[in-house]
Formats: structure tokens, C-alpha cells, sequence
């Protein structure tokens, strides 16, 4: 009887193999880690809109508070004990710092935007609210240049050339805005009209405060003009608003309703720069911004939604209490009362420590702020707003 016998294969694996195979996954391990990379870095640029340059008005502002509330005022030895003393020089000079460096990483990561994902800059400047946002760079520049240290523009030519380069878009964005607005039948503004609309007449007083620094009177006057002539047609318009025109904005945004606040503010700071004094025509706008701030403080329950993830948006609530502080400590100094003395004060307060909260908390919630915008704009010439 045969007995079958038994083939017993040994395979014996080389070492070069084995190596390969690691090598193989290893590479395939980086490829896909650069691979992410390249989509992390693409996402930003396409989630970077104009609307994150709200973040830079903020900035500039509260440097601007900061270089006057660092500054010695006639207003009373308390208010002078409660902020001089505690903000020096020092801390301006860091606050201006870190707002030139914040506006310029923006700046930059717009740049290429517009240069990578040009069909979103066009969505931008063709959605009625996305367009009012092409304003906020140039306002945030303009700020940074008012409130630059005196040792940065001891030349005023060099102050002026600067001006002229960031007043000329907000000029060609004017005209284009402004003339949609009464000649385009699809983009009237009884038809596209938003709390963001109010912008652009930011950039016109905002760049009129500006001009006043260099004497340029007739030239801020100008601006002056023009952004109070809009301003007029653009409240009017928001409070007769028509019925379903509530879609124009999204509820996560609603905290640009404070920019009622702000416009009113910057006009009686730009009006104070052109008159000399807070006269009672700044009075008037201060204490209509001073209501404004009320009415919308009363109704928290207007931004139940808004606040329930943190966004963009929420830096919407800092600068438009800031240009109030700037307007309510200009106002005090004009009229010099306990009154006056104690709500400048206040609302100083309130406007630092806002701004120091959104500030930690984007710092904390980086990601979620890059990854997260509101507005979202894509290469296909319409757009969409995520609400």
C-alpha cells in the first residue's frame, strides 16, 4: 500500500519585500497627508470672503479707542484714573500691532483668493449682501491709518499718498453701489436692502474722518456729504421694509443690526473732525446711535439663533460699540458732566471687554471660525447663503 506523501511548502519572505511593502504604505501615508493638506489650505481660500474683514474693522476701531483712551483728556480726573493709568501707551502701540498684523494675513489670503477662486470674488460683488462687505477691507485700512503710533506718518505726504490709495476704491465702490441702487431694476434698493448696506456709508465717513487729520476740509466735506445723503435713503428704506423681505437676511447674521449703531456714531465723529466741536448736530446723531444701542440691547431674543454657534457674525457686535464709546467719550469731553463722564466710561468698558471676549474666543475656535463661514459663495456664477 502506497502512502501519499505529504509536500510541505515553505515560503520564506525576504526582507526587501517587507521593506517595500513598508515603504509603499509609508509613501501612500504622506501622499494622502499632503493630499489633505492642499484641501485644507483650498478650503480656506474659498471660505475667506470680504465678511471676515469685519474682524479688522474691529481691530482698527479699538485701536483707535485705545490711542484716545490712552491719551491724556479734560474730561474728569476719574475717567482719567479708570483708563489712563490702567491703558498705557504701551498697550496701544501692541493693540495697533496686532491689528496691522491680522489685516495684513487677511489681506494676503483675499489677495489669493481673487487670484485662485476669481469666479467667488465675482459671486461676492453680484450678491446683495457680499458686495456691502468689498467696503470692509478699505474701512479697516483707513482706521489702522488713523490710529497709527506719531512716530509711523511724521511726513504728512506720506500720510495723504496712503489715503488717496485706500479712499479710491471705497470711491469706485460708491459708484457702483450707489448707481445700482437707482438705475439696475433688479438691484433697487427697496429690492436688495440690508443692515449691510449701511457700509459703504461707513467708508464715507470713516475716509471723510480721515481727510480731516491732513486738512484736507473741502475733501472730507465731500465724502461727508455723500455718505449722509445715502445714509438718509438707506434708513428710511430699512425701516419701511416690505413684507417677505426677510429672506434678503439669514438669521445667523442678524447681529449685523448693530450697524445701526455704528453709522450714526462714525457720523458724528466725522462731522466733530470737520466742524471742530461736538456740535448739536453731532449731539443729535451720538443720541440717535445711543437709542439705536438700546432698542436692539432690549431684544436679546432678536440673536437667540445667531448665538447659538459661534461665527463670523459675532464680531458684527464689537466695532459698531466701539465707534459709539469713541463718539460717547468725544461727547464727554464736550460737555463735561458726571452723566456723560459715567456712560463714556461704561460703555469704554463694555467695548474693551466685548472685544477681548471675541478675541479669546476666536483664538480658542480657530478651526471653527476658518471652516465656518456664513456666507458662501461658489464658482457657478449664482450663490447661496447658509442659514
Amino acid at each position: 500500500m502506497v502512502q501519499p506523501q505529504s509536500i510541505l511548502d515553505v515560503v520564506i519572505e525576504s526582507p526587501n519585500i517587507k521593506h517595500q511593502e513598508q515603504a509603499t504604505e509609508q509613501s501612500t501615508y504622506f501622499k494622502d497627508q499632503k493630499k489633505e493638506s492642499r484641501q485644507s489650505k483650498s478650503s480656506i481660500l474659498a471660505n475667506i470672503n470680504a465678511s471676515y474683514f469685519r474682524i479688522c474693522i474691529s481691530l482698527g476701531a479699538q485701536s483707535l479707542l485705545w490711542k484716545k483712551l490712552s491719551e491724556k483728556t479734560d474730561i474728569s480726573p476719574t475717567f482719567n484714573n479708570l483708563f489712563i493709568n490702567k491703558l498705557p501707551s504701551t498697550a496701544f502701540l501692541l493693540m495697533w500691532c496686532l491689528s496691522l498684523g491680522v489685516l495684513v494675513c487677511l489681506s494676503c489670503l483675499y489677495t489669493m483668493r481673487c487670484i485662485f477662486y476669481l469666479k467667488m470674488v465675482k459671486a461676492e460683488l453680484k450678491h446683495h449682501v457680499g458686495v456691502n462687505y468689498l467696503f470692509a477691507p478699505w474701512i479697516s485700512w483707513l482706521l489702522l491709518l488713523q490710529s497709527a503710533p506719531s512716530f509711523i506718518f511724521r511726513n504728512k505726504y506720506c500720510y495723504g499718498y496712503v489715503w488717496w490709495l485706500l479712499i479710491i476704491p471705497v470711491i469706485g465702490l460708491d459708484v457702483k453701489v450707489y448707481g445700482q441702487w437707482f438705475t439696475t431694476e433688479k438691484r433697487f434698493l427697496s429690492m436688495v436692502a440690508n443692515p449691510t448696506s449701511q457700509l459703504s456709508v461707513i467708508g464715507n465717513f470713516v475716509g471723510a474722518h480721515a481727510a480731516i487729520k491732513m486738512g484736507w476740509t473741502e475733501t472730507g466735506t465731500c465724502l461727508f456729504t455723500l455718505g449722509l445723503a445715502h445714509y438718509m435713503v438707506v434708513f428710511i428704506t430699512l425701516y419701511q421694509r416690505l413684507s417677505g423681505s426677510n429672506h434678503l437676511l439669514p438669521s445667523k447674521l442678524r447681529p449685523v443690526f448693530f450697524q445701526f449703531v455704528a453709522t450714526p456714531s462714525m457720523a458724528s465723529l466725522a462731522w466733530k473732525s470737520i466742524n471742530g466741536c461736538f456740535d448739536i448736530q453731532c449731539k443729535m446723531l451720538f443720541f440717535l446711535s445711543l437709542f439705536l444701542f438700546t432698542s436692539l440691547v432690549s431684544r436679546p431674543m432678536l440673536f437667540k439663533k445667531s448665538v447659538k454657534e459661534f461665527s463670523v457674525a459675532w464680531w458684527a457686535f464689537s466695532f459698531p460699540v466701539t465707534f459709539l464709546a469713541l463718539a460717547s467719550t468725544t461727547y464727554a469731553q464736550q460737555v463735561k458732566n458726571v452723566t456723560a463722564t459715567i456712560m463714556a466710561a461704561i460703555l469704554s468698558l463694555i467695548s474693551v471687554l466685548l472685544f477681548l471676549f471675541l478675541l479669546l474666543l476666536s483664538t480658542i475656535k480657530i478651526d471653527l471660525l476658518l471652516t465656518n463661514p456664513i456666507l458662501k459663495f461658489s464658482n457657478d456664477p449664482g450663490s447661496k447663503i447658509v442659514r
